[in-house]
Order: C-alpha cells, then structure tokens, then sequence
C-alpha cells in the first residue's frame, strides 16, 4: 500500500484522509458480512473463558431480533481485530508521509511491532484476565443476587476488555517514537517515572469497562512491563545520543 508524499495541498489532504477512511470502512463492512456465517463459533470461542462460571445458565437475548443483532454484533467486533493489521496500516500511512526520509526506515518495523503489540495485549487478556476478572464480578451478586446473563451485553463487555487490552500494550511504540523525535528526552522520561507510573495507573482504570482489581492491577502490571522494556529498546537504540544528551547536561552543570 502506497504511502503518499508528505507535501500536498490542504484539499489534498483532506482528500487522500477520506480516502483511508473509506477503505477501514469497508474492511469492516465487508469483514463483518463474510464473519457473520461464523457468528455463533465466534461466540462460542471468544465468551469461552466465562461460560464455565455460569453453572449450566444459558446465554439470554431478550429482544424479537436479538439473535439477528447479536450475531452482527459479534461479526462486527471480529472484523475489528480480524482487520487490524490494515486499519492500523491505514491511520500509519496517512501520518507517517510527515516523516524525514532517513526517519521511514521504522514504518514497516512500527507497523508489525503495531500488529503484533495489538495481537499480544487481546491473547493476554483472553487467556489470563477474563475468566479471572468476571469470577470477580459476578461473585459480587453475592448469594441473594440471580445471575440472567444478558448475551450481547456480556459479549461487548467482553470485547472492550480486549481491544482494551489491545490498545494498551501499543504503549512500547509511543514512548519508543517519543524518545527517539526527541519530543521528550530519554533522561527526563526515565527520571520521572513515578509520574509516568501513575499515569499508567490511571490508563488502566480508564481503558477496562469493569472495575474488577484483577483487570485493572493486570493491565497496570503489564503496562509498566511494557514501558520499561520500550525504555530499554530505546536506551540500546539511541546509545549514543543518549550519552551525548548527558555528556552536554554534565558540562552545563559543571559551568
């Protein structure tokens, strides 16, 4: 996929982003037509973690055509992770043209580093977080409380767990593209790290949609896992400005 010229007119830009625009819009479309003969193993596969802790309940739909929006529900969310790859392509292509040519070098690391980031951060919440979390939150009805498993609620609150997940582990990318522009020097993010943690902290409240400690204090965990390991990518990476930077700051203070 082509990636554009970073010098254009105003309209030619607008242009070349409704264009990107388009084509997520139809790999979603068309990802969620072809996904949704599958709708029910998708089901099935993706609400597998939880369904042992429903004890023999079955999943409920309580409207006419709830199986109908159902189904498209579930269609619409595996096109979203089952397309990444080219929506992820499509948001890179149209920012990275701003990019100096000896700086594209990282487009097609970025991108699979992207993709594969995405792909890691929906696994571990699939396989570590979910049952864990929602034995958490359903435990909380306590005895008095019947359980009525609303399927397609249960199921978007289950998908926001995961692109949640998803988006979050993107973080070793940002910080790695934040030191390496120099928009914020390696020295000063590593010395603030307690600010940095707590921002973490506060992310991972915002990004999981329950407010079980399992799902939050995981995906904190794992970010600050993630940001420490980009910060050591970048220290590797950028060795020598980074010894230079603190070269330059040694002789400021001696002066």
């Amino acid at each position: 996929m082509p990636i554009t010229p970073s010098r254009m007119p105003f309209f030619d830009h607008i242009a070349e982003l409704r264009r990107r625009i388009t084509i997520i819009a139809v790999t979603i479309i068309v990802g969620s037509m072809a996904l949704y003969v599958w709708g029910w193993q998708i089901f099935d596969f993706v609400m597998a973690p939880i369904t042992p802790l429903l004890k023999g309940v079955k999943w409920q739909i309580f409207t006419p055509f709830g199986t109908f929006g159902l189904r498209f529900t579930v269609a619409f969310y595996a096109s979203l992770v089952v397309g990444a790859p080219i929506i992820i392509w499509q948001i890179m292509a149209f920012f990275l043209p701003a990019l100096r040519d000896k700086e594209r070098k990282y487009i097609v690391p970025t991108f699979i580093a992207l993709v594969l980031l995405f792909i890691t951060g929906v696994a571990f919440c699939y396989y570590v977080i979910l049952s864990t979390a929602f034995q958490w939150i359903i435990a909380q009805g306590g005895q008095s409380i019947g359980l009525t498993p609303d399927a397609t609620k249960y199921f978007q609150g289950v998908c926001m767990m995961l692109i949640g997940f998803g988006v979050g582990f993107e973080l070793p990318v940002v910080v790695f593209y934040l030191v390496i522009f120099n928009i914020v020097p390696y020295a000063k993010l590593r010395s603030s790290w307690r600010v940095v943690y707590v921002v973490l902290m506060v992310v991972a409240s915002a990004a999981t949609p329950d407010w079980s400690p399992w799902t939050m204090g995981g995906l904190y965990v794992a970010l600050v896992l993630l940001y420490e390991i980009s910060m050591l990518l970048a220290r590797i990476t950028l060795r020598k400005r980074i010894a230079a930077q603190k070269a330059a700051e040694l002789a400021e203070d001696e002066e």
